[in-house]
């Protein structure tokens, strides 16, 4: 049996798809762009070097992509109800999209700007999905400030940008 869906729904998952992909890319071009030399520098996570950034980073997919996976001699749903899959996160249970559209790009973000700050890279996250992942955080910051999680909130200096302000929240010293 087929749910029906609000005609925005497949609009929804296309918009947080195509967010997605753009905050995967940037991590992926500065994992890229990595100078050879600076894989043991030290990343803003403390005790990480920029090699831990991405392994913790490939981990987190891998662990988020496994959510979906169907059990052994199944067939996976069609992508629309993939996305409408109901996952356990940090903060709850909510839809697969959802999580990927928001925490998912959050933690990704927060990691590209590590890889970044620690190897001299670009450190432009993009702005859009800054603006989301802040607005859906900035209510959760006692959930994700646990062991493994978002450090301590930094005040961030006056006058500064939405990015500024997501990554002092999420604990970084911009």
């Amino acid at each position: 049996m087929t749910r029906s869906r609000p005609c925005g729904y497949l609009h929804a998952v296309s918009e947080v798809a195509d967010r997605y992909a753009r905050v995967a890319e940037g991590f992926r071009s500065r994992m890229a762009a990595v100078p050879t030399g600076r894989w043991h520098s030290p990343s803003p996570r403390e005790g990480w070097a920029a090699r831990d950034v991405v392994v913790h980073s490939t981990s987190v997919h891998r662990n988020v992509a496994a959510m979906l996976s169907p059990p052994a001699g199944q067939t996976p749903p069609a992508d629309p109800e993939r996305a409408a899959t109901e996952v356990k996160s940090r903060v709850g249970v909510m839809t697969f999209e959802r999580m990927v559209g928001t925490l998912l790009c959050a933690d990704t973000m927060v990691h590209t700007w590590d890889l970044a700050r620690a190897t001299g890279l670009d450190e432009r996250l993009d702005p859009e999905a800054v603006v989301v992942a802040h607005r859906f955080l900035l209510p959760r910051g006692d959930q994700m400030r646990v062991p493994g999680g978002f450090g301590p909130a930094v005040v961030p200096p006056p006058g500064s940008n939405e990015r500024t302000r997501f990554l002092c929240f999420t604990g970084r010293r911009v």
